[in-house]
C-alpha cells in the first residue's frame, strides 16, 4: 500500500535540542563532569517523566531534595531550558515542506515533550503549523514507545497504520511504531530520510 500519512517525531528530527548548549559551559568545558551530571542527577529517565506529564516544578523540587548539593544545576535544567532549544534541522524541514506542498501525504507529529515547554517550540518554529495535528506526550500523560500513544494517534486522526510511516531518531520508538502496524524509519540524517521515503515510493521526493 502507498504511504498516505507521515508521522514525524520532532526533537532530533526537525528540531535540535541539546542540554549541552547550557551545561558544557557551566562545567567549564569538562565533558566528563557534565556527562556524570546527566547520568546521575538530571538523567534522561528523569526528563522523560516530565515528557510524560509530571510538572517540571514538582520534578525540580523532588530532585533538589534528593541532591541538594547540586541544586544550582538542577534548577538550571528547566530554568534555562529555552537556551537548550537549538535551530530547526533545515534538511528535514525541506522534506516536510515538499511533502506538504505535494498535497499527497497527510502530516502528523508525535512527540515526547513536556506540555509546559512545548508552547515555546510552537512559538519559535512556524513549520509546526504545517501539521494536521500534533500529539504531545505531556498532554496525553503517555509516552513513546508505549503502545497506547501510537494507538491514540492512529485513532484520533483515523490513520490506517498499513499506509503510515513513522519517523523518529530513537530506535526504540520506531520499534514501538512498527509493533503498532506502521512502517518505521530510524532517522539519522535528512539525506537518509529522503532516500528511505523514496524507497517507499513517496514520489514527490524523487528528483
Amino acid at each position: 500500500m502507498n504511504i498516505q500519512t507521515a508521522i514525524f517525531d520532532l526533537g532530533g528530527v526537525l528540531i535540535d535540542w541539546n542540554p549541552e548548549y547550557v551545561f558544557l559551559n557551566e562545567f567549564d568545558g569538562d565533558r566528563e563532569k557534565m556527562n556524570w551530571f546527566f547520568d546521575n542527577i538530571c538523567t534522561s529517565e528523569w526528563n522523560e517523566q516530565q515528557d510524560a506529564g509530571t510538572p517540571y516544578q514538582q520534578a525540580t523540587e523532588e530532585r533538589v531534595q534528593l541532591f541538594p548539593e547540586h541544586e544550582k544545576h538542577i534548577r538550571m535544567f528547566y530554568g534555562r531550558w529555552e537556551e537548550m532549544l537549538g535551530e530547526a534541522i533545515h534538511g528535514t524541514v525541506e522534506i516536510l515542506k515538499t511533502l506538504r506542498d505535494s498535497k499527497q501525504i497527510r502530516l502528523i507529529a508525535l512527540t515526547n515533550w513536556s506540555h509546559e515547554t512545548f508552547p515555546i517550540a510552537l512559538e519559535r518554529f512556524d513549520f509546526l503549523g504545517w501539521f494536521e495535528g500534533i500529539v504531545v506526550s505531556g498532554e496525553e500523560k503517555m509516552i513513546k514507545p508505549q503502545a497506547e500513544i501510537y494507538k491514540l494517534t492512529l485513532e484520533r486522526y483515523q490513520i490506517d497504520p498499513n499506509s503510515a510511516v513513522f519517523i523518529d531518531d530513537r530506535e526504540s520508538n520506531v520499534i514501538g511504531a512498527i509493533a503498532s502496524g506502521m512502517k518505521g524509519i530510524h532517522f539519522q540524517s535528512p539525506n537518509q530520510l529522503s532516500n528511505e521515503l523514496i524507497k517507499m515510493n513517496v514520489s514527490c521526493l524523487k528528483k
